[in-house]
């Protein structure tokens, strides 16, 4: 069995509640977690960053909707501690995704619903299919481009820009 089908298996058993498998996909992954933390965060925080992001894939793995998403999952997380110790090593502004995440608590699940519902029937008709077809027929990009006859590299950019524009309106409800 090659390393890829390996790590594939791992992921799907780790999504299932199997602690072994969840230990063993931290080991597996460490490595890459490492080396791209070393691109994205100061030397002296790539072990602290490392070590809260697979703390917090080991916690939120079984929520991982495709197992082909987890590398680019595992990125997202790494690249969101790294700015998160590097803000508090700065003592900036609070950072976007924290604040979103701040304001968005406080409401209850139907205003959410709510919002959200007027925020997707805000978006013009291309951002709109792409979100349809990524988050709620959870299509990969590649069948997404695949179905609409475009490049991957549009369908990312399209499927990114409507995502802002959704959390822009939700965040202008306040």
């Amino acid at each position: 069995m090659n390393a890829g089908i390996d790590r594939t298996d791992l992921i799907l058993a780790a999504q299932t509640g199997d602690s072994a498998a969840v230990e063993r996909l931290l080991v597996v992954c460490q490595a890459d977690a490492r080396r791209y933390a070393y691109k994205h965060c100061h030397a002296s925080d790539v072990d602290d960053a490392v070590q809260e992001s697979l703390l917090v894939i080991s916690r939120k793995v079984r929520g991982l909707k495709a197992a082909a998403a987890f590398s680019s999952w595992l990125f997202t997380v790494i690249r969101r501690e790294c700015r998160r110790l590097a803000h508090r090593m700065f003592k900036h502004e609070p950072l976007e995704d924290d604040i979103v995440e701040q304001q968005l608590a406080f409401r209850t699940d139907e205003s959410l619903r709510i919002d959200l519902a007027k925020a997707l029937e805000s978006l013009p008709a291309h951002y709109l299919e792409v979100v349809l077809l990524r988050d709620f027929e959870e299509l990969t990009i590649a069948e997404i481009a695949e179905r609409l006859g475009e490049q991957t590299g549009a369908i990312k950019s399209r499927l990114h820009r409507a995502r802002e524009l959704i959390r822009e309106y939700l965040m202008g409800k306040e």
